[in-house]
């Protein structure tokens, strides 16, 4: 029996260099191709064959059918003119990062199974909670420690899971049915999704209205929670955000964390984009109340320059948190877990497998340093900033709702159809992609600023274009 056809260290040399090229090109070209894919639906599936191939095909016809078949089905995340969203960056750093760790292939479930895949990620981890400001419980020599998650979908799931067996643990006879969960009416969906596949019945999770700027109302929190508790039901946790991804609305965190330790519950905060602003110390203001959280998270594949996925997650008792998803079956048990002495991620996560995620974080914290992060952050609230300015100075735009940072929500005074046919005509340009939101009833156009490729001529290019549309109508 011949062996199969393994490409070779040599062979992997070529091509490595021939696909990195490309991705380079790539890049170099992004700004050439209309930043929303222009494909109907099933056309990608039309140019790709029914039946994968019997035998072995050269790379070169891989390439073309990147060019052909897969690029103009792309929306492209990383072009200038992408404002949608949130940005999620493929900077030079990462994608080595990436490479590196589908390289080396390991698997991270336990420290015994790759010790430097576990040691160098609580070690990032850390670099992060300096880095950002962040509260030292969450540092690894203490009882806390941080993770990195895929998402921040998981990072709520985890979240929730501690929440809900401390809950039970300390509420004597109640059951799940008991439990309930709150969070605000302006949370992101994977809160939501989170706590049904925690087990939480869709009757169990309450969403509380907004207070200012849509924020979460404490005073309604309140008033939920006294009324669970006459009914018999059982708080267990709040899920707040440090500025939700409609709005950049930010909870007000401490005052819901004291909230939830009077009334045993435990916090956790999605940090989400917003988060990674606090690397420049004039932006730490998205940190407030988390000294007083039981978690916490935030995305640094969307603003801190690391391609998905990487999503940075603390506790401030890790215990909890391995307590609740630790599982070890015969075969995974090794002197070092046994003895106690290491970290095993297995239990900080839904899945046992993990990939060498940390080694990308890793590459952009020492390719950048605490300057070069800080000045992409501050590039993108700037660029943002004058664009919010832009919309107060025109008669016919209002803004939606505050923008601290580089997210801008605002409509045209004509209603919602106008803020369509302006949003539809700037998307159909080819050079521009923005999406909307609803608050307050009213279609809403949001504008994100943080791409990689992004200059403030190409803010001020889509604002000339926003106001070109708005004079059409």
């Amino acid at each position: 029996m011949p062996a199969a056809p393994h490409m070779t260290p040599e062979e992997l040399r070529l091509w490595g260099e021939r696909f990195l090229e490309w991705v380079a090109g790539y890049h170099e070209r992004i700004e050439s191709y209309p930043v929303l894919s222009r494909v109907r639906p099933g056309e990608v599936a039309a140019g790709l064959p029914q039946s994968p191939p019997a035998e072995p095909e050269g790379f070169d016809t891989v390439l073309e059918d990147l060019d052909q078949v897969v690029v103009p089905g792309l929306t492209h995340w990383q072009a200038p003119g992408f404002f949608a969203f949130f940005p999620t960056p493929a900077t030079g750093p990462a994608i080595l990062g990436d490479l590196l760790s589908s390289g080396l292939g390991v698997q991270g479930m336990l420290w015994a199974s790759s010790p430097a895949c576990t040691e160098l990620e609580t070690r990032v981890m850390d670099w992060l909670v300096e880095l950002c400001g962040l509260p030292r419980r969450f540092r690894s020599e203490g009882a806390g420690g941080g993770v990195i998650q895929d998402s921040a979908s998981s990072s709520a799931l985890c979240a929730l899971v501690a929440a809900r067996e401390r809950a039970l643990a300390a509420a004597g006879g109640a059951s799940l049915a008991d439990l309930v969960i709150y969070t605000s009416e302006h949370a992101h969906s994977s809160i939501y999704k989170s706590a049904r596949i925690a087990g939480f019945g869709a009757d169990r999770i309450r969403f509380v209205g907004g207070a200012a700027a849509y924020a979460m109302s404490v005073e309604a929190l309140a008033d939920a929670v006294g009324a669970d508790r006459a009914a018999g039901l059982v708080p267990c946790a709040v899920v707040a955000t440090a500025g939700t991804t409609s709005s950049l609305a930010f909870d007000p965190v401490a005052r819901l964390a004291a909230l939830a330790r009077d009334e045993g519950m435990w916090i956790h905060v999605d940090g989400a984009l917003a988060g990674a602003a606090a690397v420049c110390p004039e932006f730490r203001f998205v940190n407030r109340g988390l000294g007083a959280v039981d978690s916490y998270c935030f995305n640094p594949h969307k603003w801190l320059l690391t391609n998905l996925d990487c999503t940075a997650m603390w506790v401030a008792d890790r215990k909890a948190l391995t307590d609740a998803l630790s599982v070890t079956p015969e075969y995974l048990r090794n002197p070092a877990t046994e003895q106690g002495t290491v970290i095993d991620y297995r239990d900080w996560q839904v899945p046992l497998g993990r990939r060498f995620r940390s080694l990308k974080l890793w590459l952009v914290l020492r390719w950048y340093g605490a300057t070069g992060l800080q000045a992409h952050i501050r590039s993108g609230v700037s660029w943002a900033q004058r664009f919010a300015g832009w919309v107060s100075e025109h008669p016919d735009f209002d803004l939606a709702a505050p923008a601290p940072l580089n997210l801008v929500c605002f409509r045209h005074r004509a209603g919602d159809e106008a803020n369509r046919r302006i949003l539809a005509e700037l998307n159909d340009s080819g050079s521009f992609y923005l999406t909307h939101t609803v608050l307050d009833g009213h279609y809403t156009l949001r504008l994100s600023v943080g791409t990689v490729a992004t200059r403030a001529h190409h803010v001020e290019a889509a604002w000339e274009a926003i106001a070109e549309a708005a004079a059409k109508l």
